[in-house]
């Protein structure tokens, strides 16, 4: 396919958009600026750290833009004045204006963390993997003014392991957008890009996660604590309490064995055997752990030194 080279703004944040962002730098196309969320404090010392598509922009030479408000004069004379040809967005972090949308001549593209119709919204690997889903990928679609609501023009599909964590799926995910992005910009600068509508009747939305999810209800069953596990990472994390103390819980497994124990409470106990009772009878191992304010350990780490007699139960953290 012989195309033109496009002229590409690209709006986008956090490490998900950096594979897409290299993508259309090494491409035929031309990335004119990076629009990324403004440089925030981070880390003990609250250094103002750039943002991870800055910091590529700035590798290349290309303008990056980080304006407060996206919907001010000043900054979408700004964008008319790069003359862009196309939008691309990869997680940017905030719903863009009707009047943003009508700039670049061949509108804006998104590439999404899902199969649409299916979690649309912010969190859409993480919900994936809370609910279990066995399937997910990466769509490419329109921008248009409702949440993530526009025609799809491509979508490709990948597996969830039964132990993948959300930064793993996401990870994945971003280097299949990177790929497929590519291609769906080539087919527009052809003027071979054909638009399918989304089934109103499949939406499922993804909602930003909250700190408050984390807290382990241990009567529910052993798969959904596990879930939880996976996909609240890599914040809030799943948590508990034992004796007391607020613990993060980083890696989980299910082992398929049973007991008439009590929900949350402790069957076994000892070397690499940290297993408890969930709601339905299962078992589930603990396998890495995170006491609050201290570091990552594994089971036999945590258990060193430490009596926890079985029968002990997990509170909801």
């Amino acid at each position: 396919m012989v195309t033109t080279g496009l002229r590409i703004i690209y709006f986008g944040t956090p490490e998900f958009a950096v594979p897409t962002l290299k993508a259309l730098i090494d491409s035929s196309h031309e990335v004119v600026a990076v629009v990324s969320q403004p440089d925030r404090p981070k880390g003990r010392g609250q250094h103002l750290t750039p943002t991870a598509t800055k910091t590529v922009a700035v590798e290349h030479g290309i303008p990056v833009l980080q304006p407060e408000k996206i919907r001010v004069d000043a900054f979408l004379s700004a964008v008319r004045a790069l003359r862009p040809d196309l939008g691309v967005v990869a997680a940017y972090g905030k719903l863009l204006p009707e009047a943003l949308l009508r700039i670049p001549r061949c509108g804006m593209i998104n590439v999404h963390g899902s199969l649409l119709p299916r979690w649309r919204g912010a969190a859409p690997v993480h919900r994936a993997v809370i609910a279990g889903d066995v399937e997910t990928g990466v769509t490419i679609m329109r921008v248009v003014k409702e949440l993530d609501a526009g025609p799809m023009l491509a979508a490709v599909s990948r597996p969830i392991g039964p132990d993948e964590t959300s930064p793993e799926v996401e990870r994945s995910l971003a280097r299949l957008g990177a790929t497929l992005l590519v291609e769906v910009a080539d087919r527009i600068a052809a003027g071979q890009a054909a638009d399918s509508p989304q089934d109103a009747a499949l939406v499922t939305y993804a909602p930003k996660v909250a700190r408050g999810e984390g807290a382990i209800d241990w009567s529910l069953p052993a798969a959904a604590i596990h879930n939880l596990v996976r996909g609240l990472q890599p914040w809030p994390l799943a948590s508990t309490r034992l004796s007391g103390d607020r613990v993060l819980l980083h890696r989980t497994a299910l082992e398929g064995d049973r007991t008439s124990a009590p929900a949350g409470s402790v069957v076994r106990a000892g070397g690499d055997e940290f297993a408890i009772a969930a709601g339905d009878g299962q078992v589930i191992r603990i396998l890495a752990l995170q006491p609050e304010d201290r570091r990552v350990m594994t089971a036999r780490e945590f258990l060193a030194g430490r009596r926890i007699a079985p029968g002990l139960t997990l509170e909801r953290g």
